[in-house]
C-alpha cells in the first residue's frame, strides 16, 4: 500500500516554503499568490497529507545495504558459509542467514530483487492482515 504525494509542479524549493508559511500560519491564498500557483493547488498538496509533512522513509544502520547484498551473491557463487560471509561482512551469521533465506535461497538470491524487496517491507502504513488475504477474510465472516 503505497502513499503516492503528488506534488502539483511545486520544486522540492516550492515545498519546503509552503510547509514553513504553513506552520507559521499563512492563508492558502496568500501562499498561493507569492508562490505564483493557484490557491487550490497548495490546499491540496497541504491537505493531501492532514497538513503533516511527511518525512521520507530511511533505512536503519542495523539493516544490511546495497553493497553488502551485492557481496553474498559474491560469497555464495564462491562457495561460502552463511557464516564465512557474515565474518567478511561483519555481520551476525543469523542476519546473513535470514536474508538469503528470505530472498529465495542460495540457488535463487538476487542482490537487487533482495534490495527492492526490503524496502517494500519496511514501508509504512502496513496493509492488515486480513486486506492481504482475502480468503481469511471470507472465513472470518462465516464464524
Amino acid at each position: 500500500m503505497e502513499v503516492q504525494v503528488r506534488d502539483y509542479g511545486f520544486s522540492p524549493a516550492q515545498q519546503d516554503e509552503i510547509w514553513r508559511r504553513w506552520r507559521e500560519g499563512q492563508s492558502f491564498s496568500l501562499m498561493g499568490r507569492e508562490l505564483g500557483a493557484p490557491m487550490h493547488h497548495v490546499r491540496r498538496f497541504l491537505y493531501q497529507s492532514g497538513g503533516v509533512r511527511l518525512v521520507p522513509q530511511q533505512r536503519s544502520e542495523r539493516h544490511l545495504v546495497g553493497g553488502e547484498r551485492e557481496e553474498i551473491p559474491r560469497g555464495i557463487a564462491a562457495g561460502e558459509s552463511a557464516r564465512q560471509l557474515a565474518r567478511r561482512l561483519g555481520r551476525s551469521a543469523s542476519t546473513v542467514s535470514r536474508e538469503i533465506a528470505r530472498n529465495g535461497g542460495r540457488d535463487r538470491y538476487r542482490a537487487a530483487s533482495a534490495d527492492a524487496a526490503a524496502y517494500v517491507r519496511g514501508r509504512r502504513p502496513k496493509e492488515a492482515k486480513l486486506a492481504q488475504r482475502p480468503a481469511l477474510r471470507t472465513a472470518h465472516r462465516r464464524l
